[in-house]
């Protein structure tokens, strides 16, 4: 498989509201600087007076600024019941969550949402991903309308960047677009090549990138080509696997073998741990080290919406009630630049990422395997 990577957003702790609706910081890196603006979301429907929305790039659709990810409620991160999913499901909708990512190879997600979505259609976008599929991208998507029980998918998505040599798989995408089965249409992007290549020579609505305090790269490496292309933009991982919520310690172990992190080493959960720790200080600015994680990408007005996963009613609470609308102080997006650049985060190679990914393809294979 090529390229085939994808994990949806993490669970969120508990937190408390902080920061205005302007928060700007200039800093400078590798000679060039670049300026961090956060705006004011777009009029949100009355209905919804807690949630924030912002359109998505030149679409006109006007997403939550919070989305559902439904990679866990896939099993991927260890036993959910369909009941409690759909719960979440729920309470999301009536905190104004208004956008569910999910993808063909997320278990029973697909089937899970199409349950849920059964009546209430309307209320929802829908974004899900072809991943490598044997049958190829066309065929696939038929058979996840079928699933998700929709006439169209709102937003659909290769679940890699393919390159030159793949030019069919964009051909496709483009044709279910024409089609009507897809709204509008774009990738999963990785690395610095990708953003490149994606944003020069195709003709995509939006993108989904990873992007948290541990991971700036490669999103603001070439954010000053995201802003000039006016894409819509779909952050994932913001918790980095649940290590920035704050609530592993170094001894930490995920017993269950459906859980991605169960093969994981002492030594990569000390060092996740011990990289999160140093972001501890966001407590004091917004209550809880993942509401501050979850909502530094929406700090960014690039952002279109975080997908933040979410498996119960108790975290769909923190998720859509308490994250949007949240903004880290100006000191603390001081603190946190500080912080990556004596880290050296933003010094990673392509050939970097291109090793994360083999290590996160892995985690994905795994559990697959032992069904």
């Amino acid at each position: 498989m090529n390229r085939r990577m994808v994990l949806g957003g993490l669970v969120l702790g508990s937190a408390a509201l902080a920061g205005g609706a302007f928060v700007r910081a200039s800093v400078y890196r590798n000679s060039s600087s670049w300026t961090l603006t956060a705006t004011e979301p777009d009029a949100a429907p009355s209905a919804r007076p807690g949630m924030q929305y912002r359109t998505f790039g030149k679409t006109g659709m006007l997403l939550s600024e919070v989305g559902f990810g439904a990679l866990q409620i896939g099993q991927s991160y260890g036993t959910v019941h369909r009941s409690e999913s759909l719960s979440a499901l729920a309470r999301a909708e009536e905190l104004g969550c208004n956008l569910i990512d999910t993808g063909g190879r997320y278990g029973d997600s697909e089937l899970v949402i199409g349950q849920f979505l059964n009546g209430r259609r309307s209320k929802w976008h829908v974004a899900t991903k072809y991943s490598g599929q044997p049958e190829g991208l066309e065929a696939t998507i038929e058979q996840q309308l079928v699933r998700l029980g929709v006439d169209a998918i709102d937003f659909y998505q290769i679940h890699w960047a393919p390159s030159r040599g793949e030019n069919e798989l964009y051909e496709a995408l483009y044709r279910v677009k024409k089609a009507g089965k897809a709204r509008f249409v774009g990738v999963s992007l990785y690395s610095v090549s990708d953003i490149d290549f994606v944003l020069k020579e195709t003709d995509i609505d939006g993108f989904q990138v990873a992007f948290s305090l541990l991971d700036p790269d490669p999103y603001l490496a070439k954010l000053d080509l995201i802003r000039k292309k006016g894409l819509g933009v779909l952050i994932r991982s913001s918790l980095k696997r649940g290590f920035l919520a704050g609530k592993f310690k170094r001894d930490a172990t995920f017993p269950d073998p459906n859980d991605q992190r169960h093969a994981w080493s002492r030594e990569r959960i000390e060092a996740a741990v011990d990289a999160a720790e140093q972001f501890r200080f966001l407590e004091k600015d917004v209550g809880s080290m993942a509401v501050g994680a979850a909502c530094y990408p929406l700090c960014f007005r690039e952002t279109t919406s975080v997908l933040l996963g979410t498996k119960s009613e108790r975290q769909a609470d923190t998720n859509f009630g308490v994250v949007p609308g949240t903004r880290l102080s100006e000191a603390s997006l001081e603190r946190i630049q500080q912080l990556q650049r004596s880290m050296g985060l933003f010094q990673r190679k392509d050939r970097m990422i291109d090793l994360a990914r083999q290590i996160l393809l892995v985690d994905l294979i795994r559990p697959i395997l032992r069904r």
